[in-house]
């Protein structure tokens, strides 16, 4: 069904996939509706939906669904909604935003994926490719929805997938696949870790021998999902060397490929952490494989500072540093921020609870001892997983949070917002909660600081 023209497509969703989607569609000929349960003053990128486009919100209309000739499901929409499901069961196909965009690209395809790192690593990629002289779109689920990348002259196309994007892929194929890693998230809308993994495995679903896997050789479940795919692989890995591909030890990574040899010294990166050096190397596994020269990707690597809201140095304030962390939205991102810091650590958490084991932080929770500040209605999950390694703080809002942490961190600290929770309770998006979180921390006054005493 590449050719649209003429046929009736419903997308179901209004964000901003939801919009682009159903804008591609109407540039291509189809009869367009959109549906969302939300209303007019929920829904915020409604602007931008052309006015050919019909609209059904604040419910959904059974008359749309029993009419439709193809479904496309914005990634946010689970796919068990029961007018979903009896659609499928006519035979109406049911593709996601970047199945769609796909149909309709030529360029090649480097799509990121991963539990944590997947914004970082492709905004890195981009970077090294754009380095190379190539005009490169980068999007996806970090902003900018694949549809609106469709009748652009691009030289290659970097894609950050979630697994919810991945669900709805039918013959999506990127040239060069990224699987940063796998740990426990989004439990709150699959049924187990099983089908999480089986959702992230969508990766590979469609790749052949002519196309490119870099993998985590550290994670068994990147390692076992990528399993029987016929596609060449590069791997990277923190804690081993590799024959061929990129490794890290003593502050270098090495870099093994088609009897080649390279050593970066990663005292050059302006990112921090191991975290970020497995970024790094995934983002170079991928730029090496699509053919960019190493200095041009080394180069472009080292120039790259960052994301907001994913360890964000926001302030010095008599002795303590102030991170931002607000992307760190499950525990395992939470595990690498928390590690790389040293010191009298105040951790700031809490959130919405996506079911998610907060016992897996109890070890680096003894070893650092840190304060926390709770908030949110995953507090008292995880204050009980957590009250007898720790002493805890509650807080009704972010910034008697950041309150608090001022008074309890001592010169030579950090306090670090890291929630191991989505933000849907408290606010719109993790920008939003960042974006309060920084001017809570931007606020205080420096002259009426009070250095806390040693805990």
């Amino acid at each position: 069904m590449d050719d649209l023209k003429g046929k009736r497509v419903l997308v179901v969703g209004g964000g901003s996939s939801g919009v682009a989607a159903a804008n591609l569609c109407l540039r291509r000929g189809a009869c367009v509706s959109l549906t969302d349960c939300r209303t007019v003053a929920e829904l915020s990128h409604l602007d931008q939906l052309l006015p050919e486009v019909g609209r059904d919100l604040g419910g959904h209309s059974a008359a749309l669904f029993a009419g439709a000739d193809l479904l496309v499901l914005s990634p946010g929409v689970p796919q068990d909604l029961p007018l979903i499901r009896q659609a499928v069961a006519r035979g109406v196909p049911l593709w996601g935003e970047v199945e769609l965009a796909s149909r309709f690209l030529t360029a090649p395809i480097l799509a990121v994926s991963g539990t944590n790192g997947k914004s970082t690593t492709t905004c890195l990629l981009g970077a090294m490719l754009t380095a190379a002289g190539k005009r490169v779109f980068v999007g996806g689920n970090l902003g900018t929805p694949l549809c609106a990348a469709v009748d652009q002259p691009w030289d290659a196309l970097v894609v950050e997938l979630s697994s919810f994007q991945l669900e709805t892929i039918v013959r999506f194929r990127p040239a060069i696949s990224v699987l940063l890693n796998i740990s426990p998230d989004h439990l709150d809308r699959y049924a187990d870790m099983a089908a999480y993994c089986t959702a992230k495995g969508r990766l590979f679903l469609n790749q052949g021998p002519d196309s490119v896997l870099v993998l985590n050789a550290d994670d068994a479940a990147v390692l076992d999902l990528a399993d029987g795919c016929p596609a060449r692989r590069w791997l990277f890995s923190l804690q081993r060397p590799l024959a061929q591909g990129l490794s890290y030890a003593a502050g270098r990574i090495e870099v093994r490929w088609d009897g080649q040899q390279l050593f970066l010294d990663t005292d050059q990166l302006q990112l921090r952490g191991l975290h970020n050096v497995e970024n790094v190397m995934a983002a170079l596994a991928a730029a090496l494989a699509f053919g960019v020269a190493p200095a041009t990707a080394w180069q472009a690597a080292c120039a790259f500072r960052g994301l907001p809201h994913r360890m964000e140095l926001v302030r010095h304030l008599a002795g303590v540093r102030w991170y931002n962390d607000s992307k760190g939205t499950n525990i395992g991102s939470v595990l690498k921020s928390l590690a790389g810091l040293s010191g009298p650590i105040t951790l700031i958490a809490g959130g919405k609870d996506k079911g998610g084991d907060y016992g897996l932080l109890r070890p680096l929770l003894a070893q650092k001892r840190p304060q926390l500040v709770l908030l949110g209605a995953a507090a008292e999950r995880m204050a009980q997983s957590w009250s007898d390694l720790c002493a805890i703080e509650r807080a009704t809002s972010l910034e008697q949070a950041v309150q608090l942490a001022w008074r309890l961190t001592p010169a030579g600290g950090s306090v670090l917002l890291s929630p191991g929770c989505s933000s849907f309770d408290m606010f719109r998006s993790f920008e939003e909660r960042g974006e309060r979180f920084v001017a809570a921390v931007e606020a205080l006054p420096e002259q009426d600081y009070e250095p806390a005493t040693d805990r």
